[in-house]
C-alpha cells in the first residue's frame, strides 16, 4: 500500500495559491485515476480517497492541519494503515524550482519547507519520496511567507496545470 500526500492549506482563501500546488495535484490524481470522491476523515484531520494505481492500493490524502502541521496527519495515516515510510510520496511546492518544472527526490532534508519538516519530525525519518513542483518566479518582490500564499496569475496557472498533468502521469511510474 502506498500513501500519496498532497500538501496545502485548507480553506477557500488558499485555493489556487502557490503553497497549495500539492492539493491541486492530488485533485488531478483523483480524477485521472478514477478515485472515489475525497472525503473528510476527522480522526486524521485529513481529506482522503482510496484507489488503485497499477494494481497497487493507494491512500491519497490532503491534510487539513495547515501546512506547517502536516506531519501530525501523515503520522496518523501511516500508523493506521501500517504504511512503511518508504511507501510515502509527498507532493509539495518548491521555491527553488522554476515554475513549470518539477523534481523527484528521496531521502533528502526539507530544504526549508516547513510542511515537509513537520513530516520528517513526526515520522522520525526522511526516507520517503518527494515530488517538488516549482513555484519560483524571477521577479518575486515580496517576502516568502506572503509569496507562497499568493494565487497564481492566469498565465502562471496554465503552466501549473500543464506540470500537474505531467506529475499525475508520473505517479503511475513511481508505483
Amino acid at each position: 500500500m502506498k500513501l500519496i500526500i498532497g500538501l496545502g492549506n485548507p480553506g477557500n482563501e488558499y485555493k489556487k495559491t502557490r503553497h497549495n500546488v500539492g492539493f491541486l495535484t492530488a485533485d488531478k490524481i483523483i480524477s485521472s485515476f478514477d478515485f472515489p470522491p475525497i472525503s473528510m476523515q476527522t480522526k486524521f484531520n485529513t481529506e482522503i480517497s482510496n484507489g488503485i494505481i497499477n494494481g497497487e492500493k493507494v491512500v491519497l490524502a490532503k491534510p487539513q492541519t495547515f501546512m506547517n502541521l502536516s506531519g501530525q496527519a501523515v503520522r496518523g495515516i501511516v500508523d493506521y494503515y501500517k504504511i512503511a515510510t518508504e511507501d510515502v510520496i509527498v507532493i509539495q511546492d518548491d521555491l527553488d524550482i522554476a515554475i513549470g518544472k518539477y523534481k523527484i527526490s528521496k531521502n533528502r532534508n526539507s530544504g526549508g519547507h516547513k510542511g515537509v519538516q513537520s513530516i520528517i519530525d513526526h515520522l522520525g525519518t526522511k526516507d520517503f519520496t518527494r515530488i517538488r513542483i516549482g513555484i519560483e518566479v524571477d521577479d518575486c518582490k515580496v517576502p516568502v511567507e506572503k509569496f507562497v500564499l499568493e494565487k497564481f496569475g492566469k498565465d502562471e496557472m496554465k503552466v501549473v496545470d500543464e506540470i500537474i498533468e505531467k506529475v499525475s502521469n508520473e505517479i503511475d511510474k513511481l508505483l
